[in-house]
């Protein structure tokens, strides 16, 4: 029997029952839609965050207080008081960190901010004027804080573009004053339309000096961040053991599996961002394609229920000179065209679902979250189902090949 005969024959077998063969698929397509839209928004994911991290520069250095996390339980461990005012001063100091071209301490939380009768809770950062440097973001109106209303522990702000809005409408916003816990602050700042930039909502953000930040918003002594610019991309690696060193000298740590701080490159936060996210789209599809070991048994199901069908079908065919192999071939082709069927159907389904979800994100939470449907999902989706299709066609296709003609005759 030739392969087109073969074919024709198989799309005639499942044909004859649409309705059945459509409900039996049904598994296989939830299954590769599933898989498809995982991989997709992981996809999305996993390039809007490193994009996010890209953006900052492959110069700036983090150092984050408390113990490096290795897993989810060791999250609380960054929560902690190590940095300090001494470890500030220290690393501004060119001779312990000679590349260190800008040393920039960081306090941030949440407080109520209010206007008249208006009130907000945006995020509040204490930072210097660098963090505008940093992100490539300055003010649309007013300008940045100067060292002096820095060191003089200013009651100034800079306010993000939904700050505005939800404070003073329509309203010019510069040079008037906002509450803070309590505090009168004045607005020399308004920074327009931004979005997301770093893990950052810079619209619902307000920056002040960290000093006042410190002294009167959080009413604390450490810092939760302090970031450091080398003066080169190739410098980096050499800054960051300065800054070790340094850090450890004035904790008076000896042994560097007591460090009770961690430093953070550019390079290393996209690596390990990449990494976990990969493991977890991976996860996540795996679990997803339990459905298609259900489809599977599904398909197994139908088709042995086919080959009871069609006992006379396959008896006769073989009084007329049908071998085992062609019985065979012929019902495992229909598996397989049954669960390719229902892999074409849930790689379009997903992607269709993933393009609404990525438009639906951008569009809502105003992110850089691009449409990406990755050719390894596909070519996944499509040889997952073809082996669906033959792990669980080879039983159903041999009972098929093996019925005797004779008896095959005489079923009714």
């Amino acid at each position: 029997m030739t392969i087109r005969r073969l074919a024709q024959t198989s799309v005639v077998g499942l044909t004859t029952h649409k309705s059945r063969s459509l409900l039996t698929i049904l598994g296989i397509v939830i299954g590769i839609t599933a898989i498809i839209l995982i991989m997709s928004l992981g996809e999305g994911a996993t390039n809007l965050i490193l994009g996010q991290i890209q953006s900052i520069g492959a110069k700036i250095i983090a150092i984050v207080p408390g113990r490096q996390p290795k897993g989810p339980t060791d999250i609380l461990a960054t929560f902690t008081d190590s940095l300090k005012q001494r470890d500030f001063e220290a690393l501004r100091n060119r001779s312990n960190v000679p590349h260190a071209t800008v040393v920039m301490p960081v306090v941030f939380g949440s407080q109520t901010a209010s206007h008249e009768s208006e009130t907000y809770r945006p995020t509040i950062l204490g930072v210097t004027d660098y963090f505008a440097k940093i992100y490539g973001v300055y003010p649309d109106e007013g300008r940045l804080f100067t060292p002096e209303e820095v060191n003089g522990y200013a009651d100034v702000v800079i306010i993000g573009d939904e700050v505005k809005k939800e404070l003073f409408g329509n309203m010019p916003a510069l040079n008037e004053k906002l509450k803070i816990k309590g505090k009168s602050f004045r607005i020399i700042g308004v920074i327009g339309k931004t979005g997301q930039l770093s893990f950052l909502n810079f619209d619902q953000a307000a920056f002040i000096p960290y000093t006042t930040a410190q002294q009167y918003i959080f009413g604390i002594k450490y810092f939760n961040r302090i970031v450091v610019e080398a003066s080169s991309e190739d410098h980096v690696a050499e800054t960051v053991d300065d800054i070790k060193a340094t850090l450890r000298n004035l904790h008076d740590i000896t042994d560097p599996a007591k460090d009770d701080f961690f430093v953070e490159t550019q390079a290393e936060a996209i690596q390990t961002v990449g990494t976990i996210l990969s493991v977890l789209t991976l996860f996540l599809a795996s679990v997803a394609a339990i459905s298609l070991v259900v489809g599977g048994i599904g398909i197994m199901n139908i088709m042995l229920v086919s080959v009871t069908e069609r006992t006379q079908e396959i008896g006769l065919r073989k009084a007329l000179g049908a071998t085992r192999k062609n019985i065979l071939s012929q019902f495992l082709l229909e598996a397989v065209l049954l669960t390719m069927t229902g892999g074409l159907i849930g790689i379009a389904l997903g992607a269709g679902l993933s393009f609404i979800i990525a438009l639906g994100i951008s569009q809502i939470y105003q992110l850089d979250w691009g449409f990406s449907l990755p050719l390894s999902s596909v070519f996944l989706g499509l040889g997952v189902a073809s082996f669906i299709g033959l792990l669980f066609g080879i039983y159903p296709a041999r009972q098929a090949a093996l019925k005797s003609p004779i008896e095959a005759l005489r079923y009714e």
